[in-house]
């Protein structure tokens, strides 16, 4: 019985339950069709102002290009105003150079109002004075095209003619002296460049002299130290055009003990080094100096070949100083004094030395 009043319960609560949906669906559905039209007409909106947009960006466009011609008018317009005044400034300074006259001087005494004096003969003469011109005796009104017409003819009269010189003479003189200390300078010219080419042909001979010494001197060290730090192997330099020494490169070629290549781009990295270190030392040997300051140079380098370079060290410090910078231990064993570099709990670095063994003097 209680079974059946729970069923009885629930169905009503279901029943209750399905006609709230239902009234829910329903007013979804009114939901969904006013925000679908909303929808629509933010979109027509949308549209209309993104038409609008267009339109207003199409009219800047032409606005902007319109703007620009107008500026680009306005521009050649000044400019050509600018050179209009600078044409007037000119013809004024000519005026007053040339005549000795202001313009509004020269506009009042020979402007285009003015009649335009010419030479008449006799028979033209009389012809005037018959017609009653009002002019006055041996002038015309002015006409452009005429006046430039005789100005050219004037022109290539004048030309004809040429120029007199009054002070040709003394101009002549100048100049002849003038000639005369330019040549005595230019034959000075001549004699100090003959000087200095021979100068720099005796340095050349000079310098390709001690470069060819040099030469042979460290090609044959190279030789040496190469079989001495690649055991078996064989390095050379080679000049790359031996016929000019002094304009010559020159090429490595390095070989180590079971390779057949020469290239330094084909050996790994340590080998590079190593054939690096091996030119270092044979300058070192063919050109010696007081001192060597060496960074890191075995940083790539097995302990095979760093023995094999402490060796030549200590040939190499029997003449002269060794400064090596170096993060081998074996390397730091050799020295006569450490130098290194820390940092205090303040971070400010400090210096600390040690001296291993007191050096010998020679």
């Amino acid at each position: 019985m209680a079974r059946r009043e729970r069923l009885v319960r629930e169905g009503r609560v279901a029943e209750a339950v399905s006609r709230g949906a239902v009234a829910v669906l329903a007013r979804l559905e009114v939901s969904i069709a006013l925000a679908t039209q909303r929808r629509t007409d933010v979109e027509l909106a949308r549209r209309q102002r993104e038409a609008d947009l267009v339109a207003a960006r199409a009219r800047l466009r032409a606005l902007l290009q319109e703007h620009e011609q107008l500026v680009d008018t306005v521009h050649r317009d000044e400019l050509a105003r600018a050179q209009q005044r600078m044409r007037i400034e000119q013809l004024e300074q000519r005026a007053l150079d040339d005549l000795g006259l202001e313009a509004h001087e020269l506009v009042a005494q020979f402007g285009p109002e003015q009649p335009v004096p010419v030479v008449l003969d006799a028979e033209q003469q009389a012809g005037l004075d018959a017609d009653g011109d009002a002019q006055p005796s041996g002038a015309v009104p002015f006409v452009r095209s005429e006046q430039e017409k005789r100005l050219r003819t004037a022109e290539r009269g004048l030309a004809a003619l040429g120029r007199v010189n009054p002070l040709a003479l003394e101009e002549f003189s100048a100049l002849e002296e003038r000639h005369h200390f330019l040549g005595e300078q230019l034959e000075d010219l001549r004699r100090t460049r003959r000087d200095l080419l021979d100068i720099v042909r005796e340095v050349d001979d000079r310098v390709e002299e001690v470069f060819t010494q040099a030469w042979y001197d460290v090609e044959a060290a190279f030789e040496t130290v190469f079989r001495r730090l690649f055991p078996g192997g064989e390095g050379r330099l080679v000049l790359t055009d031996p016929n000019d020494m002094l304009t010559t490169g020159i090429e490595v070629e390095a070989r180590p003990a079971g390779k057949s290549v020469k290239r330094l781009s084909l050996l790994s990295g340590g080998e590079r080094s190593l054939v690096a270190v091996a030119f270092l030392v044979a300058l070192f040997k063919a050109r010696p100096s007081p001192f060597y300051i060496l960074d890191e140079v075995e940083a790539a380098l097995d302990d095979t070949n760093l023995g094999r370079l402490l060796e030549i060290y200590e040939e190499l410090r029997e003449h002269s100083q060794l400064l090596v910078i170096t993060h081998q231990k074996r390397t730091m064993e050799i020295g006569d004094a450490l130098y290194g570099v820390s940092m205090r709990g303040d971070g400010v670095s400090s210096v600390i030395s040690q001296r291993l063994r007191e050096r010998s003097e020679a």
